[in-house]
């Protein structure tokens, strides 16, 4: 028995860390796809884009690890039902589900591993990656002189560049205007070519200036006589060194984004929880006691007494008259205005804290979720692989996705509308669950009795005698 374990669990973990990694480059592609205009030209280094990708990946776990254990467990159980190896394992009188015990034994212990994951790991990769992408967004472009534009990037200079090379580098026909302490340009630079380039410490950018003039005006020495001199400087070659402090990435204290329910593990979202519902509780105990001054109770006795019809005579009295009413349905409506304004912000306040607290316990549940989600699709892959017996990766990946697809779109629809209140947190987070782990039992009893769920044959079969019998009764 502990060969045949030793083969299903060689069979089982190959493909899953080939799978894993490739769901892990697609979606690592994707990420570079959606934010290549944020990254490309701003003059990252490369550590920094490569820091943004290994935190990224982290992040993608979750959506990468349920699809790479259904698409392994399908690819396992199919290649094993293809090569006869599942009927030999039956033959020896070892059912589906006693084969199922070590691959069910290491998806638990996967889905342990991914709760721990979830709730000590993907905070932290989360901060330093939300972080560091917010810093990367808001960076300048690293094309600091276009072309035929002035570039007004340099605090004091406005540099106009008529040509460059595809390298980048050289350039042509440059003109750099520098402005004095009344914003005034005093100095004029002309160069016919120059070579750009930074510095080794990235603190600067140093165009080296070839074949220029140099224009300078300045006032004169003598207050007495105040004309400016004027200052004609030629050139063969010289540098001019541009601070680049501005254009290097800055690092937003990551204390900033501690606050949002991603980067939180369970201890602190369930901190953020109770002091956000006892907050939203003594608002409303707050609201109450602002408005109870608006409330007039009258009561009435349940039978009449003298005194209590003379005062409903004495009140029916003072309203006889038209303008009386009028009045008096003026004040109410007035006094119902101002409740309306008094509770119109904090209407707004309690909406929106009402959400966050929504959110903050779906991201709660999530980090469970994610571990039942390993359980559920591998109890939906194994008796699938058992039943259509393909190996490979062709009508495996199909199914897996289609599967997939379901629990995202199910999973997703849960979350928005727990999100907006229609659901609770808990029904809308584990909707998915809950609607795909009967499919993995009913497809793991089909496995288990050999039934021929996908059999085209059959299904044919079973078309035909429907129209014989039509034929038949006509």
């Amino acid at each position: 028995m502990k060969k045949i374990h030793l083969l299903l669990l060689k069979s089982f973990i190959r493909p899953f860390v080939v799978t894993l990694v490739i769901v892990m480059f697609v979606l690592l592609m994707l990420f570079l796809f959606k934010y290549i205009d944020d990254l490309i030209g701003k003059g990252f280094q490369w550590y920094i884009i490569l820091e943004l990708m290994m935190y990224n990946s982290a992040t993608n776990v979750a959506m990468a690890l349920p699809l790479s254990v259904l698409l392994s467990s399908i690819m396992t159980y199919g290649s094993l039902g293809e090569n006869y190896e599942l009927v030999a394992i039956k033959s020896a009188g070892i059912s589906l589900r006693r084969a199922m015990y070590p691959m069910m034994v290491v998806v638990v212990l996967l889905s342990i591993a991914a709760f721990a994951f979830s709730d000590w790991m993907l905070p932290r990769a989360n901060l330093k990656y939300y972080s560091l992408l917010y810093d990367v967004r808001k960076q300048k472009s690293g094309n600091l002189l276009p072309e035929n534009v002035f570039s007004n990037r340099f605090p004091g200079y406005s540099i106009r560049v008529k040509k460059k090379d595809p390298d980048g580098q050289t350039l042509y026909g440059i003109m750099i205007y520098e402005r004095g302490l009344l914003q005034i340009n005093h100095i004029v630079t002309f160069a016919k070519s120059g070579l750009m380039y930074r510095s080794k410490d990235d603190l600067y950018l140093i165009l080296k200036l070839k074949d220029g003039v140099r224009y300078e005006e300045r006032e004169s020495e003598n207050h007495y006589f105040q004309r400016q001199k004027l200052t004609r400087f030629r050139f063969k070659e010289t540098e001019q060194r541009f601070d680049l402090s501005e254009f290097n990435i800055k690092r937003t204290d990551e204390n900033e984004f501690r606050s949002a329910s991603m980067m939180m593990n369970l201890k602190q979202i369930k901190h953020y929880v109770d002091s956000a519902s006892h907050t939203v509780d003594s608002t409303v105990n707050t609201n109450f006691q602002l408005i109870k001054p608006y409330f007039k109770y009258y009561t009435i006795p349940t039978k009449p007494t003298t005194e209590g019809l003379k005062a409903a005579s004495a009140n029916v009295s003072k309203l006889n008259g038209f303008n009386d009413q009028l009045n008096a349905l003026n004040n109410a409506a007035s006094e119902v205005r101002q409740v309306q304004d008094m509770l119109r912000n904090r209407t707004d306040n309690y909406k929106d804290a009402t959400k966050n607290i929504r959110r903050y316990i779906l991201e709660y549940q999530k980090k469970f979720t994610l571990g039942a989600a390993c359980i559920v699709l591998f109890l939906i892959g194994a008796p699938l692989g058992a039943i259509i017996r393909k190996g490979g990766l062709g009508l495996p990946v199909v199914v897996s996705v289609i599967f997939f697809l379901i629990y995202y779109i199910i999973g997703t629809i849960g979350e928005k509308s727990a999100k907006e209140g229609d659901l609770s947190p808990l029904a809308g987070s584990w909707m998915a669950i809950a609607v795909l782990f009967p499919i993995g039992i009913f497809l793991t009893y089909k496995a288990a009795t050999d039934s021929a769920l996908f059999d085209m044959d059959l299904y044919k079969r079973f078309f035909k005698k429907l129209r014989i019998r039509k034929r038949h009764a006509v």
